[in-house]
């Protein structure tokens, strides 16, 4: 039974969730998300059952505040709350009917008939139209009922297919199956060994992405058709036979595409899709590519950035056909836009830029829209000499201020200087390009430019941008982040910098496709895979110690120094594979794989307790020293099994003084998390608040092995159980400096600690963080990922058997 509640402030939210029936876990797990908490609350004031609901309404109102469509206009969530709180609205089926009828009607407003016509609102399905159903799906699939080749789980998905607003009767299908076939049998009862699948053929697009695209000879249809608001007759943007022959000529019909970044920055991950689009397909077929600096705005641009720009393209492994800037056709800029003030198709416009927006948002046209011909030529030469101060006039395009498309708004041509919407289309006309990538929204004023002159028109492809969400400029100016290569940025040259190959980038921007799909938010994890897989096969392995515990072997000589071969590639056999460490009677090994008290699921190093030294011997701890008047321990003394008898089952990493005395190499390690904590900070009104204090930590004295002194800038390798790493170009001669490849870790090769008190957080998956690296939860705050973690806190005299992750995050 509901009960409802009149607006205050209520209880916790703590309190409220439990009281709408989600168990403890899920409640507690709840509140470690701030966005969720937050939404579900509202959700149950909103309801007006801040005292409590059934179980099955709770449920119904969780999914609500974690699953209303953003595309579903929020004033209409209190009449969904309504008929969920009613029980008019009770199971799943109708829920999401109700989700995807809120989506289709958007901000309009709807008939309260039609909503529950949708949702199945007080559709009542008998017993008799069920089991009917259930015949009939049965009959459907009896062939395959008969071979054994179909469970029951597909039929009762075939009987809500029918029956949306029903229950699947497992029971009752079970019962005719039993009808149909007999009772079942041992044999019977067995799952059948399912024929590996096979994989569908990849279609001619999956295998060649450009395949999608025409021949330059086939540039004569129709582009798009632009309807204007007022009596001018539709305008269908195409090239005359003339103007594709001329063209034709000039280019010998060879595909001609352009990469055209401003130079005001450095490349992203969102400029190597472009590339690999724009040059792909002049090398697919066999054409070329411009690479082209859009340099309308010389107050952000440097030769920095035009250097940075042509050795990121080089590094990704494509040739530009020619190096050009929009600068080189300023003059025929400049001619053109006389001749369209000339036609009556631009003027010079005094309104300031706030003037522009309100105007553009009534669809008003400027006072200034209908002056003489003559009056803007002359304006615009005064322009051009100089004599008009700048910000005081601009030259617009006579286009659509009625339109639908707000790029038809009288688009402005010069500020002063010429600006991007004109230049662009203009430049790929004079370039003879086939092909140019634009979006869908601003193909209107791209053809009609280009129309209006009279000029040949490439064709217009719409592809979706690569949103990765990173602000850089922003973050770069404010020194949010260590300049543009800082390892944790998106761009192309942090990238590199974290060791992510060129091969690894183009191999995850191909598989993405060249979808057309607006705005296209990836995930990282996605990028993550293919350079996991690069670096798995090519990596060699090795041994570091973040944070070094010193470990004293006293039945080892102090004099001894034996030397053990450790393997670079577990999978092969040969010497090549294989490197030397040293072992003598002073180890170090990771801080966090020593607790002062064991437990039944801690595979680390505890008094009385063995571990496995990684390619050496068994170790078991027979003293801890601890720092004068303090519970921290300074240093371990254990004994090692020669015979390696003993079979322990925590295997550990370590690292030796090469030599009796002689300390192990020092390097410096920097680690690496997300930049942001959220996926998409864009999303977020103060994006900057996101920023994770945790991305980075330098660790300025980690152990190495002595096979890594020989390592070189470039360089990357597998740290066992830390994860993947990259010798940094910071590295000095006295002291190397690795960096932490994009934020995954490799897998861990012992087992993790599972603390059974550590609730599970169902929306988050188990972390797989190394031993050794720091927790990201920021404190307060309770880490996201703490079903399994591995970390622990530092060793102290009173360590519990289960760390406290509030307190050591």
């Amino acid at each position: 039974m509901v009960v409802r509640e009149g607006e205050d402030s209520g209880p916790p939210p703590l309190d409220l969730f439990l009281a709408i029936g989600l168990d403890r876990k899920t409640a507690e797990n709840t509140l470690a998300n701030t966005k969720v908490t937050s939404n579900l609350t509202a959700v149950i004031k909103e309801a007006g059952v801040t005292s409590g609901c059934d179980r099955a309404v709770g449920n119904l109102l969780y999914r609500v505040a974690t699953e209303y469509p953003s595309s579903a206009a929020p004033a209409h969530r209190p009449t969904l709350l309504e008929y969920v709180v009613s029980s008019k609205i009770k199971k799943a089926a109708q829920l999401d009917a109700a989700f995807s009828f809120l989506v289709k009607v958007g901000a309009e407003s709807f008939e309260l008939k039609e909503f529950e016509e949708a949702c199945g609102v007080g559709v009542n399905v008998s017993l008799e139209e069920i089991e009917s159903t259930v015949s009939a799906v049965l009959d459907e699939n009896m062939d395959a009922i008969q071979h054994s080749s179909i469970n029951v789980g597909k039929l009762c998905g075939e009987v809500r297919k029918w029956q949306p607003w029903a229950d699947a009767k497992v029971d009752m299908i079970d019962d005719k199956l039993r009808h149909l076939l007999g009772e079942k049998t041992e044999t019977g009862d067995k799952k059948l060994l399912k024929k590996k699948k096979e994989k569908p053929a990849k279609t001619e697009e999956e295998m060649n992405p450009f395949s999608i695209f025409p021949q330059p000879e086939e540039n004569y249809k129709v582009h798009t058709e632009i309807i204007y608001s007022d009596e001018r007759p539709k305008l269908s943007a195409q090239n005359t036979m003339e103007l594709l022959k001329a063209h034709l000529e000039k280019t010998g019909g060879k595909v001609l595409t352009r990469f055209p970044p401003e130079p005001n920055g450095y490349l992203h991950i969102g400029h190597a899709k472009a590339m690999f689009i724009d040059f792909g397909l002049a090398k697919e077929r066999n054409g070329y590519c411009y690479l082209r600096f859009d340099d309308t705005n010389p107050e952000a641009e440097k030769r920095e950035y035009i250097d940075h720009i042509q050795e990121i393209v080089q590094w990704l492994g494509w040739k530009p056909f020619k190096v050009t800037y929009s600068s080189d056709y300023f003059q025929e800029l400049y001619d053109l836009a006389v001749r369209l003030i000339v036609k009556g198709l631009a003027y010079v416009d005094h309104q300031l830029p706030e003037e522009i927006k309100e105007f553009r948002e009534k669809k008003m046209n400027s006072p200034w829209r209908d002056r003489p011909i003559s009056e803007s030529l002359k304006l615009f030469d005064d322009m051009r000499r100089g004599l008009i101060e700048e910000g005081k006039a601009t030259l617009r395009l006579k286009q659509d201020m009625q339109s639908d498309n707000k790029n038809m708004y009288d688009l402005i041509a010069y500020r002063i200087k010429v600006v991007h919407d004109y230049t662009h289309c203009i430049v790929d006309s004079l370039e003879n390009i086939t092909h140019s990538l634009e979006f869908e929204i601003s193909r209107p004023s791209y053809y009609w430019l280009l129309a209006a002159l009279e000029l040949y028109q490439p064709y217009v492809w719409e592809y979706s941008r690569l949103n990765i969400s990173n602000t850089l400029n922003r973050l770069v100016m404010e020194k949010w982040v260590d300049g543009w290569d800082d390892p944790r940025l998106m761009t192309l040259a942090g990238l590199r910098r974290r060791g992510v190959s060129s091969t690894a980038i183009n191999t995850f921007i191909r598989g993405l496709g060249i979808t057309r799909s607006d705005n296209s938010l990836i995930s990282l994890d996605r990028l993550e895979y293919h350079i996991r897989e690069e670096l798995h096969e090519t990596a060699p392995r090795m041994m570091v110690v973040l944070h070094p515990l010193k470990v004293v072997v006293t039945n080892l000589d102090k004099e001894s120094c034996m030397e053990l071969e450790a393997k670079m590639r577990p999978d092969k056999d040969d010497a090549s594979s294989s490197y030397k460490v040293p072992f003598t009677n002073v180890i170090y090994i990771e801080r966090s794989d020593f607790r002062t008290k064991d437990s039944k699921d801690y595979y680390g190093l505890a008094p009385g307790k063995s571990v496995l030294l990684r390619y050496a011997f068994p170790i078991k701890c027979t003293n801890v020293i601890y720092e004068k008047d303090t519970e921290n321990v300074i240093e371990i003394h254990a004994e090692y099994d020669p015979e390696r008898k003993t079979k322990p089952k925590g295997v550990l990493h370590w690292i030796s003084q090469p030599s009796p005395g002689v300390e192990p190499l020092k390097v410096e390690v920097r680690l690496f998390e997300k930049l942001f904590l959220s996926q998409n900070p864009a999303e977020l009104e103060d994006w900057l608040s996101d920023l994770n204090p945790h991305s980075k930590e330098v660790i300025p004295d980690a152990y190495a092995v002595p096979a890594l002194a020989n390592a070189v800038v470039g360089d990357k390798f597998q740290f066992e159980r830390l994860g993947y790493f990259a010798v940094d170009p910071d590295s000095k001669s006295e002291k190397l400096l690795f960096i932490t490849t994009p934020a995954f870790a490799a897998s861990v090769e012992v087992p993790i600690v599972v603390d059974p008190r550590r609730p599970l957080d169902p929306t988050r998956p188990v972390c797989n963080r190394p031993r050794g690296l720091p927790c990201i939860a920021p404190p307060p705050k309770k880490c996201k990922y703490y079903s399994k973690c591995p970390s622990g806190p530092p060793a102290t005299k009173t360590d519990a058997a289960v760390p406290n992750i509030n307190e050591n995050n």
